[in-house]
């Protein structure tokens, strides 16, 4: 996909902020520090759209960035950073779980996961969730810069037979480094979007 214009928008906290304009969400979850915001600036291949940082947790509202008016990459805040206080932590898995229930524009979730790691128990309470409610989605393994790139299919092999042994979700490697993967992923994209 080539991408001309795209914009950050706006962050929401509540659902009366989002973005009523009827344009498709694909929408990013996964833990803190798993490397959503490289992820948009890669796909995007822009350098800073969406603001990295070295701290987890960081965000803590909803992002949505506008695609050239096609549609949003909604950026969630990252589940599961233990140094975030109980109230914050409470505070943002209701942000997340307010907006999966009351966002009508989900065309598809894309949920991220570090390739290097098992799946955390959040992560497979997401994984659980997303199937539970038949959301539509596809799973990116992340970071995988930071394997050698002989032991990435395998890697991937490996996270997929973990959580899904049917093998009947789409697992894809992602990496914000290599650029290798970045048109496969748009694939997968684009599949929501028609």
């Amino acid at each position: 996909m080539i991408v001309k214009n795209p914009r950050f928008e706006i962050s929401a906290v509540s659902p009366k902020q989002y973005p009523h304009n009827g344009l498709p969400e694909i929408v990013l979850v996964g833990k803190s520090n798993v490397g959503k915001s490289s992820f948009i600036n890669t796909m995007l291949n822009r350098k800073s759209i969406a603001r990295t940082s070295n701290t987890p947790g960081k965000t803590r509202q909803i992002n949505f960035y506008n695609i050239d008016e096609q549609f949003y990459f909604v950026d969630l805040p990252g589940y599961g950073y233990s140094e975030m206080s109980k109230s914050e932590q409470l505070k943002v898995g209701h942000f997340i779980e307010e907006y999966l229930s009351k966002s009508k524009y989900i065309s598809c979730i894309v949920l991220l996961l570090d390739i290097r790691h098992k799946p955390t128990e959040n992560d497979r309470l997401m994984y659980r969730f997303l199937i539970d409610n038949n959301f539509p989605f596809f799973v990116i393994t992340n970071k995988a810069d930071k394997i050698a790139i002989t032991k990435v299919n395998k890697a991937v092999q490996e996270i997929c037979d973990f959580l899904n042994p049917m093998h009947d979700i789409v697992f894809l490697p992602f990496s914000a480094e290599r650029k290798i993967y970045v048109e496969n992923a748009w694939i997968e994209i684009e599949k929501y979007l028609k």
